[in-house]
């Protein structure tokens, strides 16, 4: 995988946390830089990590499926892209009570099913030419910075553009699975 297709993928992986994000900072009130700061290093080692999880699991069945590992990656990428699609056409209904500051515990747990996708992602790269530890923290760094992003916008931009931040980033991983695919058939 390439450079531009590393970075890519970071992004896409990071618009559902980041859709989450503003979410999160939409329902906080007046959330600082520390509380964005903070939800963005949880969030981003969680993301960070996930995809390593998954990258060893694929790793371990990759000698079995060698032959058509680009089509699991295409049809990996495929799926979790159309459902980020669909994630983000789906009207949220704002939370009742703004918040003060989310919890550890609540913010873990919104990091890791944001990051269920990171952990398929990484399934599909142990098929394919990658650096893992590269893409990891690629993922991480970027979610970081996109959380840390929307929890401080949050409030000024709402929930529509964490919508379009999704539907965005599932364009973006079905345009990966494609560039992968047609890589392996091209050479």
């Amino acid at each position: 995988m390439n450079f531009l297709s590393t970075m890519v993928l970071a992004l896409a992986m990071s618009t559902d946390a980041f859709a989450a994000a503003v979410g999160k900072g939409t329902a906080l009130r007046n959330p600082r830089l520390s509380e964005a700061l903070r939800t963005g290093i949880i969030f981003g080692v969680i993301e960070a990590v996930t995809p390593l999880i998954g990258w060893a699991l694929g790793s371990i069945a990759a000698e079995f499926v060698a032959d058509w590992d680009h089509w699991i990656a295409f049809a990996l990428l495929l799926v979790l892209g159309a459902l980020m699609i669909r994630t983000g056409l789906r009207a949220d209904e704002p939370e009742a009570t703004p918040a003060i500051r989310h919890s550890f515990w609540l913010l873990a747990a919104t990091g890791f099913a944001t990051s269920i996708d990171a952990m398929a992602v990484g399934v599909s790269l142990a098929f394919i030419d990658n650096n893992i530890l590269i893409t990891a923290a690629a993922i991480g760094l970027a979610t970081f910075l996109m959380v840390t992003l929307g929890v401080m916008i949050g409030r000024l931009i709402g929930n529509v553009a964490g919508k379009w931040a999704e539907i965005l980033g599932g364009l973006a991983l079905i345009g990966v699975g494609t560039v992968i695919l047609y890589e392996h058939l091209t050479m």
